[in-house]
């Protein structure tokens, strides 16, 4: 009754919007309607609402007609079940997921960086399997998890073939970018750091979006590093949420996004004792909290030089990179260089991070100018009303102005420290959508010296990519 009581509802809205030419209004209306009430008709406008109606024109068309009962109800809810579990740290659990990855199925777990979904690196349909659950794009390559340096060496082509069929300047070149790769790897694995290099020609193409070369790293999370040992394979795994959206540095994360994916989840909250689990579900289990640097090796076509290249900001500077190859007598070899890209989906990378929209929470997220930060302007009526019904996350307290006229806000390290704000990133992302009718997201555009941590340049990268490098100077 209530269902043919809005049907009718709808209808005498939709005869008056045809006198008046309120098209997009009824069109949000319906909306509204069809993604909230699972009973309801399904309409759509077919009109522009900025031209009036022309003489005998309907406004609304029926699109779909379903007499959407019980029957459908209880296929949504089935469609809905959540299917994902949640596993302990025990050893057996361990050996069961190991298997399970050996098997060609998903698992999720947490890593030093962010909570990963792996899968058999080397096995093309598990490989897929990662991309479905995650909707992302074959044009977003993604990481090989492994224990050893020399597991890593083994994907790379320079460490593998040394040709002597080669011309002396290219077998030269390899044992370079070989001694390099081995320095790196020695300096910094395990760690937050991965390398791309091109690839054995073993390694499966769609790891690589068909670039040719392979991203590898080695994690320090004793979690992560026990599962590979269990799997006694290569693990692919890119961060375990939908694609775009916030990364996850908790299971509950994690199950919130991929709940109905066939995915184990290894919670370590599950070992805590009883009456601990609620704090413990909180706490960082992904200490750095943002998503490794990633540095690509390659050299020369002509010259037995080579070049070094920060592709996406973490805790690894490239000024440590510098340090690591004067060490060792590499620095007259390699130019090092940052060269983050923003990019659309459509374009195939060598390593991910890179597309202009990532991270972004479920409500429009938006940078605010220098200009409208530090000390508050002056506010528009408009203004105001704009900002009660939205959520600041700061940074260093630019915009701690506007705390009075927020519905939420939340500073992600008042004294500007990069390693708490970096820790802390994602989990404020996600609770920035959580707060109940928030409708938009403000953030600060940061401005950083030459001379800036590397985590501070992690943390703009990921609030930058989260309002899709939107920089707004009015509240609207």
């Amino acid at each position: 009754v209530i269902s043919l009581l809005r049907l009718l509802l709808l209808c005498m809205i939709g005869a008056i919007s045809a006198a008046f030419g309120y098209r997009s209004i009824i069109h949000q209306h319906l909306n509204f309607h069809r993604h909230h009430h699972p009973r309801a008709l399904v309409f759509s406008a077919v009109a522009n609402s900025m031209s009036p109606p022309h003489s005998g024109e309907t406004i609304l068309a029926m699109s779909a007609v379903e007499d959407i009962g019980t029957a459908h109800d209880e296929k949504s809810s089935a469609e809905m079940k959540t299917v994902a579990r949640l596993v302990p740290t025990t050893q057996s659990s361990f050996e069961q997921c190991g298997q399970r990855l050996r098997d060609g199925k998903l698992v999720s777990f947490p890593t030093e960086t962010v909570y990963g979904l792996g899968c058999h690196a080397l096995d093309q349909s598990a490989v897929q399997k990662v991309f479905d659950a995650k909707e992302r794009p074959l044009s977003d390559p993604l990481i090989v998890h492994v224990t050893k340096s020399e597991d890593a060496l083994e994907l790379w082509d320079a460490s593998t073939s040394m040709n002597r069929s080669e011309t002396n300047n290219h077998a030269q070149q390899q044992v370079i970018e070989k001694k390099a790769l081995n320095v790196l790897t020695e300096t910094f694995f395990p760690g937050p750091l991965t390398l791309v290099a091109r690839a054995h020609p073993s390694i499966p193409q769609i790891l690589m979006a068909n670039t040719g070369f392979v991203a590898c790293r080695s994690p320090s999370h004793p979690i992560a590093r026990a599962l590979i040992s269990a799997a006694k394979v290569p693990i692919a795994a890119p961060s375990a949420n939908k694609f775009g959206h916030v990364s996850p540095t908790l299971a509950e994360h994690v199950m919130d996004d991929l709940g109905q994916e066939d995915v184990w989840i290894v919670d370590p909250t599950l070992d805590a004792p009883e009456g601990t689990k609620e704090q413990e579900s909180h706490s960082p289990i992904c200490q750095v909290g943002v998503e490794s640097t990633v540095a690509k090796v390659e050299m020369s076509n002509e010259q037995i030089k080579g070049s070094i290249t920060i592709l996406r900001h973490g805790a690894i500077s490239s000024s440590s990179i510098r340090e690591a190859l004067a060490k060792n007598g590499l620095s007259g070899y390699f130019e090092v260089s940052d060269s983050v890209r923003f990019t659309s989906e459509k374009v195939s990378n060598v390593a991910p991070g890179q597309t202009i929209k990532h991270y972004s929470p479920n409500v429009p997220c938006f940078m605010v100018d220098v200009s409208r930060q530090c000390q508050q302007s002056e506010l528009s009526h408009e203004e105001k009303a704009i900002l009660a019904q939205s959520v600041v996350i700061d940074y260093g307290k630019r915009l701690s102005g506007y705390e009075q006229h927020v519905l939420a806000y939340r500073d992600l390290s008042v004294e500007g420290d990069a390693s708490m704000a970096a820790s802390g990133v994602f989990e404020t992302l996600r609770w920035s959508e959580r707060i109940q009718g928030a409708t938009r997201v403000f953030v600060p555009d940061i401005i950083l010296s030459n001379n800036e941590d590397a985590l501070d340049l992690a943390v703009k990268d990921k609030l930058t990519r989260a309002a899709s490098a939107v920089i707004v100077d009015i509240f609207a």
